[in-house]
């Protein structure tokens, strides 16, 4: 009763979301992406021009506006980066970079991204979905992406958030085969195959006039199909799928609790009570008898009675006893808060009425917090028939599916980026189409001529023949007129050029953003200065847009990840766009005590509080010339190295070249240290000389000395005898001289003593 219940509520719900507001805007965007795809022209249309002997071919100019667009949302990979809540979570928020690129290369999803920004710009909404495999990894489920088609998605129409957070629900609704369904759910076969219920497409008949050949990219193309062929030739009936995605407020209670001790902590606690014992026993034990002492000094001195000592000590002994008791009691306790942890855990209200129930467990909760949490509860059902419904786990608290609007119009129908195009591309068509006319009828003129002056079917088949000569019967009065062809005004040519401007302008994609020469800067700062004001409206839309969808993509797969990735689990990342790049990464790593038990986890990842962020414009493309130039100019200043510089270059064989770099790198680093062991020989080898030049120049100067030493006593002997002898002969000398002198004067006496005689 209460499954019939819940498929009825699900029909109505998705009849209240398939209302003539998505209607509208289904074809709206079914136009669009018509118009995208070079289907512009209903059969109608075509037959009428055709009618008319006019062209009925497009030129589609919204084509490039719509890969220029795709290009710069896909240029690269989204990135993602995690910032822990607390302290001793920023470690293990490291991790979530390197999963959620797994997770990302697990699913393709650079291919995936791809579709869903397709869809944005040409219908206007793209959505991706997060969810668990659980057949992947043997058994043990991997976190994947995918996307889900945009007409296939109901969301609730009440809705006023960018991204769906406030909807009461949201659909997918898909047409099936009973037996691919069975292929999806086999647990389920018997249910699906007793499942029954409409099969029409819930889809406006009246689309089908809006473009032409029965919209041929559309996935809803056979309005009214009801079956398929399978490979052996024999009809299946498609049958309705729906899965239902709807926040609920779940009761929940916060329970913290102390964990019981172990029997080898419990017997460390009881070791340490008893030494805690002896000790507080023996300070009392010291403290009574120091009041035995104090008051048997009060007795002697007659100041207290033998019986109020005796009385007094009795209480004493007594309220030792007693503090003895309560101290050990707290010690204890103490210990055993030391050595237990509190722990929390977040259980359902129905889980903690069973615990709380439990006298063992209840002694041990410390505290409880009741609250009521939001939950994602999903809901399959095939026909009329509901396959199951679940809660997701606690961990997912957001809508798994994410939608990416080209421009959000504050309700769940969003505008294209196509949609303000068509008009321009319709007028760019006729305006084509009356040109080429209008040459077709200048070069094949049209004849006015009189019944019976000419042969029809010669100026039919040579009337556009070059140098042809054209019969005109005798006795004919008035020859063939030609039919000319109005001119075009000049306004004409004009008003095309304009419309073309107009476009794009309206999409923001110029002709140089394409590489037309004849558009851009001559100078290469020009070019990038071109460059950078040409996408700020693209950067405005990557900015206000598909950032925040990316982000909330993230916290989706922060929370299955931590869902589902509860074991230890370990994976590589290779980055090919990075030299030498690769990564290993382990979390949720265990901990084993001495005796092989596991006591908990290092890096553990589900316990970990983070924050989410989306790395800003990391899926733009880069002005590879720009940012080359760039590095250069860092490589010079010393910022980066050679490497940095290498891998954004596209030079063939980059990787060896960067092996080869660093193996050179390590040679000149041995080098390097064998140059620095060699000049320290080499020093030390100049030190040793140095010192034995100074020993031998040492040794000889102490041998001089000794020999100078020698001669001073030989010279002072001889000095002796010198001077022994120099004064003997001064002696002589003095004798002589003397002898000398007095012989002069008397030869100077006889001299003078003659000449007074004459």
């Amino acid at each position: 009763m209460a499954r019939e219940k819940k498929s009825t509520q699900i029909r109505q719900l998705f009849n209240i979301s398939n209302g003539q507001n998505r209607h509208q805007w289904r074809k709206i965007n079914v136009r669009g992406n018509d118009f995208a795809h070079d289907v512009q022209l209903t059969e109608s249309q075509i037959d009428d021009l055709k009618a008319q002997g006019m062209p009925y071919h497009t030129v589609n100019r919204i084509l490039p506006v719509v890969e220029m667009l795709n290009f710069y949302a896909t240029a690269n990979n989204p990135r993602w980066r995690a910032v822990g809540v607390e302290g001793s979570d920023s470690a293990v928020a490291a991790v979530f970079s390197s999963l959620s690129e797994y997770v990302w290369h697990l699913s393709d999803g650079q291919t995936k991204y791809g579709n869903v920004i397709n869809d944005s710009i040409t219908k206007s909404l793209g959505y991706m979905i997060c969810s668990v495999d659980t057949d992947m990894d043997d058994g043990a489920g991997e976190v994947v992406l995918d996307t889900v088609h945009p007409w296939d998605v109901f969301p609730d129409p009440k809705s006023r958030d960018m991204l769906f957070r406030d909807a009461g629900y949201i659909f997918i609704r898909k047409l099936l085969p009973k037996s691919y369904l069975i292929r999806m759910f086999p647990n389920y076969q018997a249910k699906i195959k007793k499942a029954t219920g409409n099969d029409s497409n819930y889809y406006d008949t009246s689309e089908k006039e809006i473009g032409g050949d029965q919209h041929l990219f559309n996935p809803h193309d056979d309005y009214g199909m009801s079956d398929v062929i399978n490979p052996d030739g024999t009809h299946e009936q498609l049958i309705e799928y729906f899965e239902m995605y709807e926040k609920i407020r779940v009761p929940y209670v916060n329970v913290f609790y102390r964990k019981p001790l172990t029997k080898a902590q419990l017997k460390q606690a009881q070791q340490a009570a008893k030494v805690y014992q002896q000790e507080i026993t023996q300070e009392m034990q010291v403290q009574l008898m120091e009041q035995q002492q104090q008051m048997m000094q009060a007795v002697q001195e007659g100041k207290m009675l033998q019986a109020r000592m005796d009385l007094e000590m009795q209480k004493a002994q007594k309220m030792a006893e007693q503090q003895i008791q309560v101290a050990v009691q707290e010690h204890m306790s103490k210990v055993q808060a030391e050595l237990s942890k509190i722990e929390n855990k977040i259980v359902s209200q129905k889980e903690y009425d069973k615990l709380a129930s439990v006298a063992k467990f209840a002694k041990q909760i410390v505290d409880a917090i009741k609250f009521n949490g939001t939950r994602i509860r999903q809901t399959v059902m095939v026909g009329d028939i509901v396959l199951w419904e679940k809660v997701l786990h606690e961990r997912v608290t957001e809508y798994p599916i994410v939608p990416f609007h080209y421009k959000w119009t504050g309700t769940p129908f969003p505008m294209s980026a196509v949609s303000p195009l068509v008009g321009k591309q319709m007028e760019i068509n006729k305006m084509h189409q009356l040109l080429i006319h209008n040459a077709t009828l200048g070069s094949s003129l049209r004849w006015i001529y009189e019944e019976g002056t000419i042969d029809a079917r010669v100026w039919e088949k040579y009337s556009a023949s070059p140098g042809a000569l054209l019969p005109v019967k005798p006795g004919a009065e008035k020859a063939p007129q030609p039919v000319l062809p109005a001119q075009l005004p000049n306004a004409f040519f004009t008003l095309i050029q304009n419309d073309k401007n107009d476009m794009e302008y309206l999409a923001g994609i110029y002709a140089s953003m394409q590489g037309d020469t004849s558009s851009q800067h001559e100078t290469f700062r020009g070019m990038l200065a071109l460059d950078e004001y040409g996408t700020r409206r693209i950067k405005q839309w990557m900015k206000q847009s598909i950032e925040p969808s990316l982000r909330q993509l993230g916290k989706i797969i922060l929370q299955f990840t931590q869902a589902t990735y509860t074991a230890n689990k370990r994976f590589r990342i290779v980055q090919p766009s990075h030299i030498l790049e690769e990564r290993e990464v382990e979390f949720n790593i265990p901990l084993y005590s001495d005796m092989g038990e596991a006591i908990g986890k290092s890096m553990d990842y589900q316990a970990c509080k983070m924050d989410v962020r989306i790395v800003s414009g990391s899926t733009m493309p880069v002005n590879r010339w720009a940012y080359l130039a760039e590095l250069k100019e860092l490589l010079q200043l010393g910022v980066v190295d050679d490497l940095a510089v290498l891998a954004e270059t596209d030079i063939k064989d980059k990787e060896r070249i960067a092996q080869r770099k660093s193996q050179y790198a390590q040679m000149a680093g041995k080098i390097e240290q064998m140059e620095e062991a060699l000049s320290d020989s080499e020093g030390t080898v100049e030190t040793l000389e140095r010192q034995l030049v100074q020993a031998g120049i040492k040794e000889k100067v102490t041998q001089a000395a000794l020999k100078v030493g020698g001669m001073e006593k030989d010279y002072e002997v001889a000095l002796d005898k010198i001077l022994t002898d120099t004064a003997a002969k001064q002696k002589v000398l003095n004798e002589v001289t003397s002898a000398k002198a007095q012989m002069q004067q008397s030869q100077e006496k006889s001299v003078d003593k003659n000449k007074n005689n004459s």
